[in-house]
């Protein structure tokens, strides 16, 4: 989501100046690749490039590609194979061991529902959305269609494409990858239509309510800003919970335990970090959002804390589910090592990123299968 959001604003800038740009999006992998389907990185006619569709392998390639769209003014399908060590476009020994294919769609800022401006319409809105890039692997010569479609959680169409029997076929994937959050790659074959899809779940940034304004809560809100993460601070207190020390947060707001979700937007992509180094506010806290469907809730400190604090909920009579034990990660974070506060906030920020992707935190090395799931 970060990469889009800069990419599109990279777009209006250059377009306010009168710079053409060019969209790469890698559409298509087999083997291992840095970068996943979906990777994208904008290309102005001056050379200036942003976002990336590599470690840094294809770049230099990819810009003399997108110079020539720049000419011929049309989409055109690249492929990359960083299996081939002869293969002097990319480079030799880059170990990736995969075949990459890249479209290069050339921008055209009049078109009301050029690729920008679907991806615009993908981002617009705190909801997922699919977008739709279509691609064709058996030519890869002819114009490719691009970037074409976007549907949004609420069922809303923004489409440009000219097929109406393809719009039709492709209806039921993209409702699918609507429902499942999960993208996919499709080959569509007929006697009419020959083309490959790249259907592309977009999900809202990971919404973070950091609960204590103390100073360790300023390195969490800082790494999850640069991972583009929606932050907000909540504490009782006026002399901590200030903007001035947190100018990075979305929102930062003073305000008591049993108030704070009537302040605070929750959806599917929401979690909470308990952190006030305050029992009595984490414990009310914590009783308020086990009664939400927070999915990820975090209490910082000993494992004896969190005991006590399941005790004290518990004879108030709160009858906690495994549902809802399964949602309070404590203590917070992942097992590094970690003894300062930013290595504390590196800790909790990657579990609360491992709990999401429903992964488990483990080291790669350990990992039996590649590192990306096809």
């Amino acid at each position: 989501m970060k990469q889009l959001l800069e990419i599109i604003k990279a777009y209006d800038a250059a377009t306010k100046v009168g710079k053409a740009s060019v969209l790469a999006t890698v559409v298509h992998l087999e083997g291992s690749s840095y970068r996943r389907p979906g990777a994208r990185m904008l290309v102005l006619e001056d050379g200036m490039m942003i976002g990336a569709i590599s470690g840094g392998c294809l770049e230099g390639d990819a810009l003399k590609k997108a110079l020539l769209t720049f000419t011929e003014k049309k989409s055109r399908l690249v492929t990359y194979d960083t299996s081939d060590e002869e293969d002097v476009n990319v480079g030799i020994q880059l170990g990736c061991e995969g075949v990459i294919q890249v479209l290069f769609e050339y921008i055209d800022s009049a078109n009301v529902f050029n690729p920008i401006e679907l991806l615009r319409k993908a981002t617009a809105k705190r909801q997922q959305a699919v977008v739709v890039t279509l691609f064709d692997l058996t030519d890869k010569k002819n114009n490719q269609i691009g970037t074409c479609l976007v549907q949004e959680q609420n069922g809303t169409i923004a489409e440009a494409m000219q097929q109406s029997a393809l719009k039709e076929l492709i209806k039921q994937d993209v409702n699918e990858a609507i429902l499942n959050g999960q993208s996919a790659i499709i080959n569509y074959a007929s006697t009419d239509i020959i083309c490959n899809a790249f259907i592309e779940c977009i999900l809202p940034p990971i919404s973070l309510v950091v609960v204590g304004a103390g100073n360790d809560a300023i390195s969490i809100m800082q790494i999850a800003t640069v991972l583009g993460w929606e932050v907000k601070v909540v504490d009782g207190r006026h002399t901590h919970a200030k903007t001035e020390r947190f100018i990075n947060a979305c929102q930062v707001l003073v305000s008591k335990p049993e108030s704070v979700l009537q302040q605070v937007s929750i959806d599917n992509r929401t979690c909470f970090v308990l952190m006030t180094h305050n029992y009595q506010y984490d414990l009310q806290m914590l009783k308020a959002l086990l009664a939400t469907q927070v999915h990820y809730i975090g209490v910082l400190g000993p494992k004896k804390k969190l005991v006590k604090m399941l005790d004290a909920l518990k004879q108030e009579g709160i009858i906690l589910t495994e549902e809802m034990l399964a949602r309070i990660y404590g203590p917070t974070g992942l097992d590094i090592g970690a003894e300062t506060s930013e290595e504390i906030a590196v800790s909790i920020i990657a579990e609360i990123q491992a709990a999401f992707a429903g992964k488990e935190g483990t080291m790669l090395k350990w990992k039996q299968d590649q590192i990306h799931s096809k």
